[in-house]
């Protein structure tokens, strides 16, 4: 729009030629532009006076000067300046030279004075010549006019002066058209807004119109994704009906078939109201059937193949760890092979089963399970077929080590490699059907499914092999052998050391005993106590030397007891020893039916020796209850606390039964006898037992109350009568003879030797028993006399 060369504020000078040669008559410096020559010196108007001589010149090179470089046109003005007011200092020094010269004559100068100032013109002269000599550097070679001076410092400013109008103008008019551009954009701003409220009706319906757009859109893939599931039928139904269908399963992508039958059966279920969803559901699901079925067939099938060459290289092997590489490694090879028709298996398992073998819900879990459960059957049947010669073999060493060993060692040796082969057998269930059933009651789950199929094989989910094996010896053993057997599978399996780490191997072996106890051998042993209790206990027959109570021997309290006492001793203590505690404990059904059991027959010798009391040699009646029922308490005791002694030295819990039965308040107890009122609160427990009991003494009757309550009342019944008896015999002689305590002391120390607290206690409550009578009697006595 606007040239460069008009913000060019100095115009362009030529340079002078310096060759070019200058008339004597006028002569003008060179331009201020043009370099200096060097060591070439402007020439001066007057000659210099008074001179010193200067040293001849050597021969040598000149001496070197430096060169200086011209100023700049924007120096040019400080140039001017200082040539204007060097002018105008030159022609003051020549007025004054001139006068000085002029006084010259005038002036009569002393010697002294003429030699001191006779050179002071020249001296001045000589300076302003060296001055002048130095600014050579920055003016012409001539001084020029003081008129050239003032014209080229006019013609400067009027250059500015141009310049700065030049730019007014310019910027004048910038800003007319920066006024024209704001006014154009107003006016196109008014015309936007405009257009703007004209068009916003129809960017309304513009919207509307891509919101239906999108509805529409929205809609069509709808009914296209709806239509794929009809579509689908066609193509499917191809597939599953061709000749070599059954090839499918041997491949990966069959899963992507059962996916998408799954997905049409889920949306005919969920659109019952389409058309035709009835039927094609109905499809769908026969489709479904029969692709469960391929998978089926074909693991079937794969499983005969290695089956018929596994089984083959068992049968003919004689070494067990061949055997075991047989059926586990090459077995598991082999299956795993077929990798797309293992995950297609493995696919329909876990359709209906989460990893531990709980139910899935979903809306084809019969169609799977059902599949799932011929698949397991097929593998039971393969695997038991397989192993059958190992197995087999197994057994028949079982059978040689308990003749010629023992029955416990034989059925521990057949357990653990039992429990060896279960693990095993869980490893590979798992690495084929990639789930691991845990123990569950829900009957739709994967081990109630595996267990429904029970086969000789013991696995994971089949313990009873185990079980059948074992009570098939100990149904004929004693009971201390069963009672040792499950005592260690206790202490082996369930009850691990504190330093002792889990494995997958012990949780495995956990799982089996916890399992194989429950479920048979706890059952069958609990069978084989009420047998041994029937036999020892209740049909106990009743001899006559069986009933004296001899001394104690070696100080066991339990020596001189009734022999049905000391079994049953024996069988509390085996009970205690083969279960844990919580099923040791009184509530077991096998401890009360010892216990009660026990009872019933100290009472038959009881009402026996009541009836024979005439006979000499019989046992007090009373004392020989106290002894059974204490010793038989004390026993109880010792198994709440888990402390039982297979020969308890003596009655340690005596203390704590005879607190329990509170002879402190015997003293208000013989009164209220004496008094002739009898608080039948002490024995109403008794006495219930005895009516529920009544014509059944050889029947175990379900009473509310547990034995260890009847056992209680029974022994605070004993005590009672027996201190009361001996308590008015010692009334009635007077504080009792000599004679008296001593065969009392005699019939303690038998019946209680070396246990003399219990001596201390019976003579104790006998003591207590006498003061009451005789209050009672003086009491008396004082009231007949009123």
């Amino acid at each position: 729009m606007y040239e460069d060369s008009w913000y060019s504020f100095v115009p362009e000078h030529h340079k002078r030629n310096p060759s070019t040669t200058q008339t004597t008559g006028h002569r003008r410096r060179a331009s201020l532009l043009q370099q200096p020559n060097g060591s070439k010196q402007s020439e001066t108007s007057e000659p210099l006076e008074q001179l010193y001589e200067e040293p001849e010149a050597s021969n040598g090179p000149p001496e070197p000067t430096l060169t200086r470089r011209a100023k700049s046109y924007s120096d040019f003005y400080h140039v001017v300046r200082a040539q204007l007011s060097k002018d105008a200092a030159r022609k003051k020094r020549k007025s004054r030279k001139h006068k000085e010269k002029s006084l010259d004559a005038l002036l009569v100068e002393k010697p002294e004075e003429t030699i001191q100032h006779r050179d002071t013109p020249q001296q001045i002269s000589l300076d302003d010549e060296l001055l002048e000599t130095s600014m050579q550097e920055y003016l012409y070679d001539e001084v020029l006019p003081s008129c050239t001076v003032r014209v080229m410092a006019d013609n400067l400013c009027r250059l500015y002066q141009e310049q700065l109008e030049m730019t007014e103008r310019h910027l004048d008019s910038l800003l007319e058209g920066a006024n024209g551009a704001l006014q154009l954009l107003s006016s196109l701003a008014d015309s936007f807004r405009a257009v703007d409220a004209q068009t916003t009706s129809f960017q309304a319906q513009c919207d509307d119109l891509l919101t239906e757009e999108k509805r529409l859109r929205k809609l069509a893939d709808e009914v296209g994704t709806d239509l794929h599931y009809y579509a689908y039928l066609e193509g499917v139904t191809r597939r599953l009906n061709a000749p070599g269908a059954s090839r499918l399963v041997d491949h990966q992508n069959f899963g992507e078939i059962l996916t998408n039958l799954d997905a049409c059966i889920g949306f005919m279920l969920k659109h019952p109201t389409y058309r035709d969803a009835e039927s094609y559901l109905a499809r769908y699901q026969s489709l479904l059937t029969k692709a469960l079925h391929l998978v089926e067939v074909g693991f079937t099938n794969h499983l005969e193949h290695i089956s018929s060459e596994i089984s083959k290289q068992i049968a003919s092997t004689r070494s067990d760890s061949a055997r075991h590489a047989l059926a586990y490694g090459r077995f598991q090879q082999m299956v795993l092979e077929a990798d797309g028709l293992i995950n297609n298996v493995q696919r329909v398992i876990q359709s209906c089963y989460d990893q531990s073998g709980n139910p899935k819900s979903g809306q084809s879990f019969d169609y799977y399970s059902n599949t799932a459960l011929n698949i397991f059957s097929s593998y039971s049947d393969a695997r038991d077929r397989d192993l059958r010669p190992i197995t087999t073999h197994d057994l028949e060493v079982f059978r040689k080590e308990v003749k010629e060993a023992s029955v416990e060692t034989a059925c521990r040796n057949f357990i653990k490699q039992c429990y060896e082969r279960s693990y095993n057998e869980a490893e590979l269930f798992a690495k084929i059907f990639s789930i691991e059933p845990q123990f569950s009651m829900d009957g739709q789950s994967a081990y109630t499914t595996l267990k429904s199929h029970q086969r000789a094989l013991v696995t994971a989910t089949n313990v009873a092999p185990i079980a059948t094996t074992v009570q098939s010896v100990l149904q004929t053993s004693e009971l201390h052998t069963i009672c040792g057997l499950l005592a260690w599978m206790t202490n082996e399996y369930l009850l691990l050391e504190f330093d002792e780490d889990e494995t997958r191997y012990s949780l495995h072996c956990q799982e089996l005993t916890a399992r194989l106890l429950t479920e048979h051998l706890w059952p069958f042993t609990d069978t084989a106590f009420e047998n041994e209790v029937t036999k020892s206990i209740s049909r106990a027959p009743i001899s006559t030397e069986s009933l004296k109570i001899t001394p104690v021997v070696n100080g066991v309290a339990s020596s001189n007891a009734y022999p049905v006492t000391k079994r049953a001793l024996e069988l509390l203590a085996m009970y205690d020893e083969a279960m844990p505690k919580e099923r040791s404990q009184k509530s077991s059904p096998v401890i009360f039916r010892i216990v009660y059991e026990t009872i019933l027959a100290l009472q038959r010798v009881e009402s026996r020796l009541n009836a024979n009391k005439a006979s000499k040699p019989d046992p007090d009646p009373d004392l020989f209850m106290i002894k059974n029922l204490l010793i038989l308490k004390n026993s109880l005791v010792s198994l709440e606390i888990g402390d039982v002694r297979s020969h308890p030295a003596a009655m340690q819990h005596f203390g704590q039964i005879w607190d329990a039965l509170s002879p402190q308040n015997w003293m208000g107890l013989f009164r209220g006898i004496l008094g002739g009122t009898l608080s039948l609160g002490l024995w109403s427990s008794s006495s219930s037992s005895a009516a529920a009991t009544a014509g059944k003494p050889n029947q175990v009757v379900a009473v509310e109350q547990d034995a260890n309550e009847k056992l209680d009342d029974l022994l605070r019944k004993s005590i009672y009568a027996f201190t009361q008896r001996w308590g008015t015999r010692v009334v009635n002689v007077n504080g009792a003879g000599a004679a008296e305590m001593r065969e009392l002391d005699d019939m303690l120390v038998t019946a209680f030797g070396g246990q003399p607290e219990v001596v201390a206690k019976l003579k104790e409550a006998i003591q207590i028993n006498a003061q009451a009578q005789k209050e009672a009697s003086e009491e008396k006595k004082k009231k007949g006399t009123r």
